[in-house]
């Protein structure tokens, strides 16, 4: 048999295998003469998409009540995730109830999420809260918090120590709601809860007609 022959019986064959060794071929030449991949000379943290000075940001819930509120005087976004960096914030975290007021505060840095969920306050944190009510003004003393605003919750490793009236707490490990009230320390935690005064009595009322009189004397009446 013939090459000829041999070729013309098996023609299909033939034509697939010259041309994936002519597929192979080329992409041989391609890898050789294309240019090596451009090595990206950048070389620190992500870029930021913008930054804001002196500004003033509102987050609101998705019942569009507001979750939180914070001034600062510089604010970057990153472009790898959209994520807001923010220097010295003072912030406001309101409580959404008729008469009782918000708790206020500031931190050394601020990261919020996307999504406006999540708030990491970094450094050294102080909160306060004015007195309402029948509650005493109170205070906190924290660092490293990462809070979920809209749900008004509030966790931290770090050691805490709350003061509300004369009363006060300290541990290491806080895990707060400020919607229901509701801390836990986890550990290392003292307190002190001096008495609350009492109410002063009330001042006697005048004597009515046939109201007895107390004795003005031994043996005599009033």
């Amino acid at each position: 048999m013939t090459l000829r022959s041999y070729l013309r019986d098996r023609g299909l064959p033939v034509a697939i295998v010259l041309i994936g060794l002519a597929t192979g071929a080329a992409q041989l030449l391609y890898w050789w003469l294309a240019p090596a991949p451009k090595v990206s000379e950048f070389v620190g943290p992500p870029r930021s998409g913008y930054t804001l000075t002196n500004f003033q940001l509102w987050s609101y819930d998705v019942d569009g009540l507001p979750s939180f509120e914070m001034v600062a005087p510089h604010l970057e976004r990153r472009e790898n995730d959209e994520s807001l960096y923010i220097n010295t914030p003072d912030f406001k975290l309101p409580s959404n109830e008729a008469d009782v007021p918000p708790w206020l505060g500031k931190s050394l840095y601020a990261w919020v999420d996307k999504s406006g969920t999540l708030l990491k306050l970094q450094g050294p944190v102080y909160m306060h809260r004015a007195a309402f009510a029948q509650t005493d003004a109170a205070e906190m003393h924290t660092s490293d918090v990462t809070a979920w605003p809209k749900e008004n919750r509030m966790v931290t490793d770090a050691p805490a120590h709350m003061k509300q009236g004369a009363r006060t707490l300290n541990g290491v490990g806080m895990r707060a709601n400020l919607n229901t009230n509701h801390l836990e320390l986890f550990d290392e935690v003292t307190g002190s809860f001096p008495p609350r005064p009492k109410k002063s009595q009330a001042a006697p009322r005048p004597a009515g007609p046939g109201t007895a009189h107390p004795a003005a004397g031994a043996g005599q009446a009033g």
